[in-house]
């Protein structure tokens, strides 16, 4: 049987558990396109990536992130969980008017854009069926917020590779302090409720399999589009 942690103890090792896959992501999201890899590398040459397109993929993140938060507070008994689920959802769908917004100033019209067009992405969908407080909090905001704190970071520096210095402080002044706060809700959340084996149990899996299908979705991603330096939520 799995030792019972303390919540403190606990929340130390998921973290540093984390931290190794956090770690592999923010490398993976340095690497170049498949197609610079493989022999029709020049035909990359042309495909230069864009801020834009990649902030047009942020308005996906930031309208799943929005969903999760919305759809876990019904189903949350938790008053400390249910408020924090609602400050997440606000902030997400502030960040995503913001983005909209900075797309507009770029010449970018999204009046006519679906982000869920092609469907909601597999993790969004896995966090949507999980059952529990406790594997909730440890997957949406412990990890996935953690997850696109790292992503962002990334992402800020591409952009200012780019120039692009109003969509760098965008995410440095705004996006990356609301996701880091969000992240931190987290942790004070799980300190309140990994009290249990069967708890820590279910926190673990469900952090394990978030970053699981961040990796496997963003080689996907690099492999198929092209796509790499991507931003969180």
């Amino acid at each position: 049987m799995t030792e019972l942690l303390t919540p403190e103890a606990f929340v130390r090792e998921l973290d540093a558990q984390n931290r190794l896959a956090l770690e592999r992501i923010a490398a993976a999201t340095k690497a170049p396109p498949a197609c610079a890899e493989r022999a029709e590398a020049k035909a990359c040459e042309g495909k230069k990536l864009e801020v834009a397109t990649l902030l047009k993929l942020a308005l996906k993140n930031e309208l799943e992130a929005t969903e999760c938060a919305a759809a876990w507070i019904p189903t949350t008994t938790d008053v400390d969980v249910k408020l924090a689920l609602a400050r997440q959802a606000g902030d997400e769908a502030k960040h995503y008017r913001l983005i909209q917004k900075r797309l507009r100033e770029m010449g970018v019209d999204t009046a006519d854009l679906d982000p869920l067009a092609q469907g909601r992405s597999p993790l969004l969908q896995f966090l949507l069926g999980l059952e529990g407080t406790v594997a909730r909090v440890a997957a949406g905001q412990f990890t996935r917020e953690a997850l696109a704190v790292v992503k962002n970071a990334e992402f800020v520096v591409f952009c200012e590779e780019q120039e692009d210095f109003p969509t760098a402080a965008l995410y440095k002044g705004t996006i990356q302090p609301d996701e880091e706060h969000h992240h931190e809700l987290g942790r004070s959340l799980l300190l309140k409720l990994a009290t249990t084996v069967e708890a820590q149990e279910a926190a673990r899996a469900a952090s394990r399999r978030t970053l699981e299908l961040a990796e496997e979705l963003q080689e996907i991603a690099r492999m198929r589009a092209g796509i790499t330096r991507a931003p969180g939520c």
